[in-house]
Protein backbone atom coordinates (compact mmCIF):
# COMPACT_ATOMS: atom_id res chain seq x y z
CA UNK A 1 0.00 0.00 0.00
CA UNK A 2 1.25 3.54 -0.86
CA UNK A 3 1.96 6.02 1.90
CA UNK A 4 1.25 9.86 1.79
CA UNK A 5 2.72 11.82 4.59
CA UNK A 6 1.28 14.63 5.96
CA UNK A 7 2.97 17.23 8.06
CA UNK A 8 1.30 19.79 10.14
CA UNK A 9 1.07 21.85 13.07
CA UNK A 10 -1.19 22.73 15.84
CA UNK A 11 -0.75 26.43 15.76
CA UNK A 12 -4.43 27.27 14.67
CA UNK A 13 -7.29 25.38 12.69
CA UNK A 14 -6.33 26.68 9.64
CA UNK A 15 -3.56 24.25 9.01
CA UNK A 16 -4.89 21.26 11.12
CA UNK A 17 -8.56 21.73 9.52
CA UNK A 18 -7.14 21.48 4.89
CA UNK A 19 -4.83 18.15 6.32
CA UNK A 20 -7.52 16.67 7.37
CA UNK A 21 -10.16 17.01 4.87
CA UNK A 22 -7.34 16.31 2.74
CA UNK A 23 -6.59 13.21 4.19
CA UNK A 24 -10.16 11.92 4.65
CA UNK A 25 -11.22 12.56 1.12
CA UNK A 26 -8.03 10.28 -0.11
CA UNK A 27 -8.59 7.89 1.96
CA UNK A 28 -12.19 7.23 0.90
CA UNK A 29 -11.39 7.33 -2.70
CA UNK A 30 -8.25 4.94 -2.34
CA UNK A 31 -9.30 3.14 1.01
CA UNK A 32 -7.42 0.21 -0.41
CA UNK A 33 -3.93 1.68 -2.23
CA UNK A 34 -3.63 4.58 -0.15
CA UNK A 35 -2.23 5.17 3.62
CA UNK A 36 -2.45 8.69 4.71
CA UNK A 37 -0.14 9.10 7.74
CA UNK A 38 -1.10 12.34 9.75
CA UNK A 39 1.88 13.96 11.56
CA UNK A 40 2.26 16.34 14.09
CA UNK A 41 5.66 17.94 13.59
CA UNK A 42 5.77 18.76 17.01
CA UNK A 43 4.13 15.76 18.79
CA UNK A 44 7.17 14.75 20.09
CA UNK A 45 9.07 17.75 20.59
CA UNK A 46 10.87 19.39 23.72
CA UNK A 47 7.54 20.48 25.44
CA UNK A 48 9.16 23.94 25.79
CA UNK A 49 9.62 24.21 22.06
CA UNK A 50 5.62 23.16 21.65
CA UNK A 51 4.59 25.27 24.05
CA UNK A 52 6.43 28.43 21.96
CA UNK A 53 5.03 27.50 18.84
CA UNK A 54 1.63 26.51 19.47
CA UNK A 55 0.66 28.61 22.92
CA UNK A 56 2.55 31.32 21.76
CA UNK A 57 1.11 31.63 18.87
CA UNK A 58 -2.64 30.87 20.56
CA UNK A 59 -1.27 33.59 23.40
CA UNK A 60 -0.36 36.37 21.14
CA UNK A 61 -3.50 36.04 18.80
CA UNK A 62 -5.88 36.01 21.47
CA UNK A 63 -3.96 37.94 24.15
CA UNK A 64 -1.75 40.22 22.58
CA UNK A 65 -2.23 40.19 18.52
CA UNK A 66 0.40 42.99 18.04
CA UNK A 67 2.89 41.00 19.20
CA UNK A 68 2.06 38.63 16.36
CA UNK A 69 1.62 41.76 13.74
CA UNK A 70 4.86 42.76 14.90
CA UNK A 71 6.63 39.46 14.28
CA UNK A 72 5.07 39.06 10.95
CA UNK A 73 6.53 42.03 9.44
CA UNK A 74 9.68 40.82 11.13
CA UNK A 75 9.53 38.35 8.46
CA UNK A 76 9.25 40.36 5.85
CA UNK A 77 13.10 40.71 6.48
CA UNK A 78 14.53 37.08 4.60
CA UNK A 79 17.26 36.92 7.00
CA UNK A 80 14.60 37.14 9.73
CA UNK A 81 12.58 34.02 8.16
CA UNK A 82 15.55 32.33 7.08
CA UNK A 83 17.00 32.86 11.37
CA UNK A 84 13.04 31.31 12.28
CA UNK A 85 12.99 28.55 10.28
CA UNK A 86 16.31 27.07 11.30
CA UNK A 87 15.92 27.25 14.72
CA UNK A 88 12.51 25.74 14.55
CA UNK A 89 14.23 23.40 12.34
CA UNK A 90 16.98 22.71 14.79
CA UNK A 91 14.53 21.62 17.58
CA UNK A 92 12.44 19.72 15.08
CA UNK A 93 14.32 18.12 12.79
CA UNK A 94 15.16 14.89 13.73
CA UNK A 95 11.72 13.79 14.59
CA UNK A 96 11.07 15.12 10.81
CA UNK A 97 13.54 12.67 9.88
CA UNK A 98 12.41 9.98 11.81
CA UNK A 99 9.19 9.88 11.00
CA UNK A 100 10.66 9.93 7.08
CA UNK A 101 12.71 7.26 7.45
CA UNK A 102 10.11 4.78 9.47
CA UNK A 103 7.03 5.86 7.44
CA UNK A 104 9.08 5.60 3.48
CA UNK A 105 6.31 7.40 1.75
CA UNK A 106 5.71 8.10 -1.65
CA UNK A 107 4.83 11.65 -1.53
CA UNK A 108 5.18 13.94 1.56
CA UNK A 109 2.80 16.93 1.95
CA UNK A 110 3.71 19.95 4.04
CA UNK A 111 1.00 22.25 6.02
CA UNK A 112 2.81 24.17 8.09
CA UNK A 113 5.65 27.16 6.53
CA UNK A 114 8.12 25.71 9.85
CA UNK A 115 8.09 22.47 8.37
CA UNK A 116 9.50 22.94 5.15
CA UNK A 117 13.11 24.06 6.36
CA UNK A 118 13.13 20.30 8.29
CA UNK A 119 11.67 18.38 5.43
CA UNK A 120 13.80 19.58 2.98
CA UNK A 121 16.81 19.29 4.95
CA UNK A 122 15.95 16.03 5.61
CA UNK A 123 15.34 14.65 2.03
CA UNK A 124 18.71 16.36 1.00
CA UNK A 125 20.95 14.87 3.48
CA UNK A 126 19.30 11.41 2.88
CA UNK A 127 19.52 11.56 -0.93
CA UNK A 128 15.75 10.58 -1.11
CA UNK A 129 13.63 10.93 -3.90
CA UNK A 130 10.24 11.89 -2.69
CA UNK A 131 7.82 14.44 -4.32
CA UNK A 132 7.35 17.39 -1.78
CA UNK A 133 4.18 19.69 -2.15
CA UNK A 134 3.16 22.48 0.03
CA UNK A 135 -0.02 23.87 0.66
CA UNK A 136 -0.14 27.08 1.79
CA UNK A 137 -3.09 27.47 4.03
CA UNK A 138 -2.78 31.25 3.65
CA UNK A 139 -5.36 32.28 0.52
CA UNK A 140 -4.60 35.50 0.47
CA UNK A 141 -1.75 37.09 1.99
CA UNK A 142 0.99 34.31 3.00
CA UNK A 143 3.68 34.24 5.95
CA UNK A 144 6.99 34.81 4.35
CA UNK A 145 8.48 31.68 5.14
CA UNK A 146 6.20 29.83 3.03
CA UNK A 147 8.43 31.40 0.51
CA UNK A 148 12.06 30.82 1.78
CA UNK A 149 12.54 28.20 -0.81
CA UNK A 150 11.23 29.02 -4.40
CA UNK A 151 11.96 25.15 -5.56
CA UNK A 152 9.41 24.32 -4.21
CA UNK A 153 5.66 22.70 -5.56
CA UNK A 154 2.82 24.81 -4.36
CA UNK A 155 -0.83 24.44 -4.01
CA UNK A 156 -2.68 27.83 -3.27
CA UNK A 157 -5.81 29.06 -3.10
CA UNK A 158 -6.71 32.25 -5.05
CA UNK A 159 -5.05 33.42 -8.28
CA UNK A 160 -4.22 37.05 -6.48
CA UNK A 161 -1.35 35.20 -3.77
CA UNK A 162 0.14 33.11 -6.95
CA UNK A 163 0.70 36.40 -8.80
CA UNK A 164 2.03 37.69 -5.78
CA UNK A 165 4.36 34.72 -6.26
CA UNK A 166 4.93 35.31 -9.50
CA UNK A 167 6.06 38.61 -9.22
CA UNK A 168 8.46 37.47 -6.10
CA UNK A 169 10.32 35.33 -8.93
CA UNK A 170 8.85 32.09 -8.31
CA UNK A 171 7.89 30.16 -10.99
CA UNK A 172 4.27 29.90 -12.38
CA UNK A 173 5.10 26.28 -13.69
CA UNK A 174 5.35 24.78 -10.03
CA UNK A 175 2.25 26.76 -8.21
CA UNK A 176 -1.51 25.34 -8.71
CA UNK A 177 -4.63 27.12 -8.06
CA UNK A 178 -7.53 25.81 -6.31
CA UNK A 179 -10.56 26.46 -4.43
CA UNK A 180 -9.92 26.47 -0.82
CA UNK A 181 -9.87 23.14 0.88
CA UNK A 182 -12.48 22.42 3.57
CA UNK A 183 -14.10 19.38 4.88
CA UNK A 184 -16.71 17.72 2.69
CA UNK A 185 -19.45 18.57 5.10
CA UNK A 186 -19.46 22.30 3.94
CA UNK A 187 -19.84 21.06 0.47
CA UNK A 188 -23.20 21.23 0.36
CA UNK A 189 -25.88 23.74 2.02
CA UNK A 190 -28.48 21.96 3.33
CA UNK A 191 -32.31 22.68 2.68
CA UNK A 192 -34.91 24.28 4.80
CA UNK A 193 -36.03 20.61 5.50
CA UNK A 194 -32.89 19.68 6.99
CA UNK A 195 -32.25 23.01 8.28
CA UNK A 196 -35.21 22.60 10.77
CA UNK A 197 -34.11 18.85 11.99
CA UNK A 198 -31.26 20.43 12.97
CA UNK A 199 -32.91 23.21 14.57
CA UNK A 200 -34.81 20.60 16.38
CA UNK A 201 -32.01 18.69 17.12
CA UNK A 202 -30.00 21.59 18.76
CA UNK A 203 -33.06 22.79 20.70
CA UNK A 204 -33.61 26.15 18.49
CA UNK A 205 -37.14 27.07 17.45
CA UNK A 206 -38.17 26.85 14.11
CA UNK A 207 -39.03 30.32 13.06
CA UNK A 208 -36.97 32.41 14.99
CA UNK A 209 -33.72 34.25 14.18
CA UNK A 210 -30.40 32.67 14.85
CA UNK A 211 -27.15 34.82 15.59
CA UNK A 212 -24.02 32.53 16.18
CA UNK A 213 -20.64 34.18 17.69
CA UNK A 214 -17.51 31.84 17.04
CA UNK A 215 -13.75 32.80 16.07
CA UNK A 216 -11.87 28.95 15.43
CA UNK A 217 -10.93 26.51 17.91
CA UNK A 218 -9.56 28.74 20.76
CA UNK A 219 -13.12 31.13 20.83
CA UNK A 220 -13.92 34.40 20.00
CA UNK A 221 -11.76 37.16 20.45
CA UNK A 222 -13.93 39.51 22.23
CA UNK A 223 -16.44 37.26 22.34
CA UNK A 224 -17.70 38.84 25.71
CA UNK A 225 -18.43 42.10 24.35
CA UNK A 226 -19.79 41.50 21.26
CA UNK A 227 -22.76 39.01 23.12
CA UNK A 228 -23.13 41.50 26.04
CA UNK A 229 -23.93 44.71 23.76
CA UNK A 230 -26.74 42.33 22.03
CA UNK A 231 -28.42 41.11 25.33
CA UNK A 232 -28.22 44.57 26.48
CA UNK A 233 -29.89 45.56 23.06
CA UNK A 234 -32.38 43.73 23.10
CA UNK A 235 -31.74 41.87 19.58
CA UNK A 236 -34.85 39.65 19.27
CA UNK A 237 -33.36 36.33 18.10
CA UNK A 238 -31.35 33.07 19.72
CA UNK A 239 -27.66 33.38 20.04
CA UNK A 240 -25.01 31.08 20.37
CA UNK A 241 -22.03 31.17 21.31
CA UNK A 242 -19.05 28.79 20.38
CA UNK A 243 -15.90 28.90 22.97
CA UNK A 244 -13.40 26.15 21.92
CA UNK A 245 -10.97 25.25 23.96
CA UNK A 246 -11.49 28.64 25.43
CA UNK A 247 -12.28 27.55 29.18
CA UNK A 248 -12.00 30.98 30.60
CA UNK A 249 -13.94 32.00 27.72
CA UNK A 250 -16.59 29.54 28.18
CA UNK A 251 -17.01 30.15 31.99
CA UNK A 252 -17.45 34.22 31.50
CA UNK A 253 -19.87 33.58 28.81
CA UNK A 254 -21.53 31.14 31.76
CA UNK A 255 -21.79 34.23 33.99
CA UNK A 256 -23.22 36.47 31.79
CA UNK A 257 -26.28 34.15 30.64
CA UNK A 258 -27.09 33.85 34.76
CA UNK A 259 -26.73 37.47 35.30
CA UNK A 260 -29.07 38.53 31.96
CA UNK A 261 -31.25 35.46 33.11
CA UNK A 262 -30.74 34.62 28.70
CA UNK A 263 -33.04 32.20 28.00
CA UNK A 264 -32.52 32.44 24.30
CA UNK A 265 -28.68 31.67 24.52
CA UNK A 266 -26.90 28.56 23.95
CA UNK A 267 -22.95 28.21 24.91
CA UNK A 268 -20.66 25.56 23.15
CA UNK A 269 -17.15 24.42 24.29
CA UNK A 270 -14.90 22.76 21.45
CA UNK A 271 -17.51 20.70 19.32
CA UNK A 272 -17.64 18.67 16.01
CA UNK A 273 -20.96 20.27 14.39
CA UNK A 274 -19.99 23.45 13.76
CA UNK A 275 -21.15 23.30 10.63
CA UNK A 276 -24.64 22.29 11.67
CA UNK A 277 -24.69 25.52 13.78
CA UNK A 278 -23.43 27.68 10.79
CA UNK A 279 -26.39 26.30 8.15
CA UNK A 280 -29.30 27.70 11.05
CA UNK A 281 -27.73 30.73 11.44
CA UNK A 282 -28.96 34.23 9.60
CA UNK A 283 -25.82 36.16 10.88
CA UNK A 284 -22.19 34.86 12.21
CA UNK A 285 -20.05 37.35 14.34
CA UNK A 286 -16.89 35.84 13.53
CA UNK A 287 -13.05 36.59 13.06
CA UNK A 288 -11.05 36.08 9.77
CA UNK A 289 -9.16 33.21 10.05
CA UNK A 290 -8.99 31.66 6.62
CA UNK A 291 -10.42 28.17 7.53
CA UNK A 292 -13.37 30.03 9.49
CA UNK A 293 -14.41 32.77 7.30
CA UNK A 294 -14.62 29.77 4.07
CA UNK A 295 -16.56 27.48 5.84
CA UNK A 296 -19.17 30.84 6.48
CA UNK A 297 -19.26 31.81 3.36
CA UNK A 298 -19.51 28.01 1.68
CA UNK A 299 -22.79 27.86 3.61
CA UNK A 300 -23.78 30.83 2.10
CA UNK A 301 -24.42 33.14 5.24
CA UNK A 302 -23.22 36.77 6.38
CA UNK A 303 -21.03 37.53 8.88
CA UNK A 304 -19.88 40.52 10.35
CA UNK A 305 -16.33 40.41 10.99
CA UNK A 306 -14.66 42.22 14.15
CA UNK A 307 -11.28 41.04 13.93
CA UNK A 308 -8.73 39.98 11.75
CA UNK A 309 -4.77 39.84 12.43
CA UNK A 310 -2.94 42.01 9.93
CA UNK A 311 -1.50 41.54 7.49
CA UNK A 312 -1.88 37.44 7.60
CA UNK A 313 -5.75 37.77 7.40
CA UNK A 314 -6.46 41.28 5.71
CA UNK A 315 -6.81 39.68 2.33
CA UNK A 316 -9.58 37.39 3.79
CA UNK A 317 -11.56 39.95 5.48
CA UNK A 318 -10.79 42.53 2.09
CA UNK A 319 -11.92 39.60 -0.03
CA UNK A 320 -15.45 39.37 2.20
CA UNK A 321 -15.72 42.96 2.51
CA UNK A 322 -15.06 44.33 -1.02
CA UNK A 323 -17.52 41.82 -2.71
CA UNK A 324 -20.46 42.89 -0.30
CA UNK A 325 -20.50 39.48 1.16
CA UNK A 326 -19.87 40.95 4.39
CA UNK A 327 -19.36 43.73 7.08
CA UNK A 328 -16.35 44.25 8.99
CA UNK A 329 -17.11 46.45 12.14
CA UNK A 330 -14.16 46.58 14.93
CA UNK A 331 -16.01 48.38 17.28
CA UNK A 332 -17.97 46.29 19.20
CA UNK A 333 -20.52 48.82 20.20
CA UNK A 334 -21.86 49.23 16.72
CA UNK A 335 -22.64 45.70 16.49
CA UNK A 336 -26.12 45.32 17.69
CA UNK A 337 -27.23 48.01 14.91
CA UNK A 338 -25.65 46.34 12.07
CA UNK A 339 -27.29 42.51 13.53
CA UNK A 340 -30.39 45.10 13.43
CA UNK A 341 -30.48 46.34 10.05
CA UNK A 342 -29.14 42.84 8.82
CA UNK A 343 -32.49 40.96 10.38
CA UNK A 344 -35.25 43.55 10.31
CA UNK A 345 -34.06 45.07 6.63
CA UNK A 346 -35.02 42.12 4.22
CA UNK A 347 -33.46 43.62 0.88
CA UNK A 348 -30.40 44.74 2.50
CA UNK A 349 -30.01 41.02 4.07
CA UNK A 350 -30.01 39.50 0.72
CA UNK A 351 -27.95 41.76 -1.31
CA UNK A 352 -25.10 39.89 0.98
CA UNK A 353 -26.42 36.55 0.54
CA UNK A 354 -27.18 37.30 -3.66
CA UNK A 355 -23.16 38.16 -3.58
CA UNK A 356 -22.31 35.13 -1.65
CA UNK A 357 -24.37 33.27 -4.34
CA UNK A 358 -22.63 35.01 -7.42
CA UNK A 359 -19.25 34.59 -6.01
CA UNK A 360 -19.38 30.92 -6.66
CA UNK A 361 -17.33 29.78 -3.84
CA UNK A 362 -17.20 26.09 -4.10
CA UNK A 363 -15.03 23.30 -1.67
CA UNK A 364 -11.63 22.31 -3.32
CA UNK A 365 -11.12 19.35 -1.24
CA UNK A 366 -11.70 17.01 -4.11
CA UNK A 367 -9.61 18.71 -6.87
CA UNK A 368 -6.67 18.89 -4.71
CA UNK A 369 -6.96 15.33 -3.40
CA UNK A 370 -6.85 13.86 -7.11
CA UNK A 371 -4.33 16.48 -8.07
CA UNK A 372 -2.11 14.93 -4.83
CA UNK A 373 -3.01 11.00 -6.01
CA UNK A 374 -2.14 11.86 -9.73
CA UNK A 375 1.27 14.06 -8.85
CA UNK A 376 3.82 12.24 -10.64
CA UNK A 377 6.63 10.63 -8.72
CA UNK A 378 8.82 11.34 -11.59
CA UNK A 379 7.68 15.09 -11.73
CA UNK A 380 9.75 17.30 -13.84
CA UNK A 381 9.60 20.01 -10.94
CA UNK A 382 11.54 18.43 -8.16
CA UNK A 383 13.90 19.55 -5.58
CA UNK A 384 17.14 19.99 -5.83
CA UNK A 385 19.64 17.72 -4.34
Amino acid sequence: MKKYLFFYLKTGGGHLAPAKAVAEKIKNKKKNEVEIILADGLAKANPIIRYIIEDGYRNSVNKAVWVFEFLYALHKIRLISVLSSYIVSWFIEGLIEKEIMVSKPEKIVIFHFFLITPVYNVIERNKLYIPVITVVTDPFTAHPIWFIRKDQNYILFSDMLKEKCISKGLDNKRMKVFPFVLDQRYSRQPGRVKQNVIRKKLGFSDDSKVILIMGGGDGMPRGKKILKSIIINNINAEVAVVCGRNRKMYDHICKIKRKYSSENLKIYGFIDNVHELISISDIVITKCGASTFMEILLLGKVQIINNYIWEQEKGNKDFICKKDMGIFEKNTKKIPAIVSRLLNDEDFYKSHVANIRKASICNGVGPVSEYLINFNTQHEYTYNI
